[in-house]
């Protein structure tokens, strides 16, 4: 495999992706790189699961190439798993990542320290034309800030204070960040996979 597409038109998260593939010489572009009259694919799921599917095999049928998508959102115990798949859209359309942490900063100032629990949630889906789809999930948990703080991540990085950490994921850097992020979490459990395939195609 010496290419795939990342399903993101996401630089933020692009830049995540490519740097965790590197280490396996794949050449990885996103929608950003190639033709621009690819649609945007409807999350009409109810579960990351289903979003990260829909996106992965519907680019993969369109470019007949292997297409890695993502589903990813944020899960906060106090709004009973809320706004989970629909985090990017949390406060409405057009999708706005100030708005959405100002949303769930509001609903959440009757909760107390112990009722701010949280975390980030992704499902990547790996689809190869032809080739049943790959399904790998990774977990970051922590809790949720009282304000933002931080400029260097995005969605509700600012406001995400990841479990050992005493900082939110925006304050920390992207080495940081990758070590512990939940799209780390999933890839590596994609890399696992992938070196399973590579070893057996080796003997």
């Amino acid at each position: 495999m010496q290419e795939v597409i990342i399903a993101t038109r996401n630089k933020g998260k692009a830049t995540e992706f490519k740097q965790m593939l590197q280490p396996y010489g794949i050449n990885v572009l996103t929608l950003l790189d190639i033709a621009e009259d690819l649609p945007d694919v409807e999350e009409t799921g109810t579960t990351f699961r289903e979003n990260a599917q829909l996106k992965a095999e519907t680019i993969a049928n369109i470019v007949q190439k292997p297409v890695l998508a993502d589903d990813s959102g944020l899960a906060v115990d106090y709004l009973d798993g809320r706004p989970g798949v629909y985090s990017a859209r949390y406060a409405g359309e057009p999708t706005d990542d100030v708005k959405n942490v100002e949303k769930l900063l509001t609903e959440m100032e009757r909760a107390s320290e112990d009722e701010r629990t949280a975390r980030f949630i992704c499902v990547l889906a790996f689809a190869i034309p032809g080739k049943e789809t790959v399904f790998t999930e990774g977990v970051s948990e922590g809790t949720i800030s009282l304000e933002p703080a931080g400029k260097n991540g995005f969605g509700y990085d600012p406001i995400f204070i990841p479990d050992r950490c005493n900082e939110t994921m925006a304050q920390l850097d992207q080495e940081e960040k990758n070590k512990i992020s939940h799209r780390y979490h999933a890839l590596v459990a994609f890399q696992v996979w992938l070196d399973e395939q590579i070893e057996q195609g080796g003997k």
